[in-house]
């Protein structure tokens, strides 16, 4: 006799409703987080940890597999690698202009521009991208482990007298 398991997701129009209504606002106010950062409370943590939320929002009512689907895993190292390339290469920068990394006052006698737009660089092109693409792998990664052959989240070893083979959990990246 087939063993039988809950799925881990369940169609719910009430669910897929609220997230279609909720999800452009948290979306929005994540940018707004982001780019008002500096100047407000807030900045690209904040602000990509509320984008990156507003994609497992999308995961719970839509499906997990349809959003990974959706968001490939080379986005999402596209993702991490821009926005940590966009960080190294700011700091970088401000040491080959005679200062410190991420000393933004080198701006000011460099371009004669203010050091707040070093720091809103940071923040907008490094530090979000890589929070928000660092929330969404490992919320793809943890859900990765939720299968039939291990529901209980034990690797499937969830009783003494139970077959306790091995579950093949390799992901590809082809996905």
């Amino acid at each position: 006799m087939p063993e039988s398991f809950d799925d881990t997701y369940t169609e719910s129009q009430v669910i897929m409703t609220a997230v279609k209504i909720i999800a452009p606002f948290t979306l929005t106010y994540g940018l707004f987080m982001t780019f008002h950062g500096g100047d407000a409370p807030g900045g690209g943590f904040q602000g990509g940890t509320i984008v990156g939320v507003t994609v497992l929002m999308l995961a719970f009512a839509f499906g997990i597999e349809p959003t990974r689907q959706w968001l490939r895993n080379s986005f999402l190292v596209g993702l991490v690698t821009g926005g940590v390339v966009v960080f190294g290469a700011i700091g970088l920068a401000m040491i080959a202009f005679g200062g410190n990394f991420l000393e933004f006052y080198q701006l000011k006698e460099v371009f004669q521009i203010k050091p707040k737009w070093g720091l809103e660089a940071v923040e907008i092109g490094g530090i979000s991208l890589i929070v928000s693409g660092v929330i969404i792998t490992l919320f793809f990664a943890m859900a990765a482990g939720f299968t039939p052959e291990r529901r209980g989240g034990t690797g499937g070893t969830s009783g003494a007298g139970e077959d306790r083979r091995p579950v093949d959990t390799e992901v590809s990246d082809d996905d």
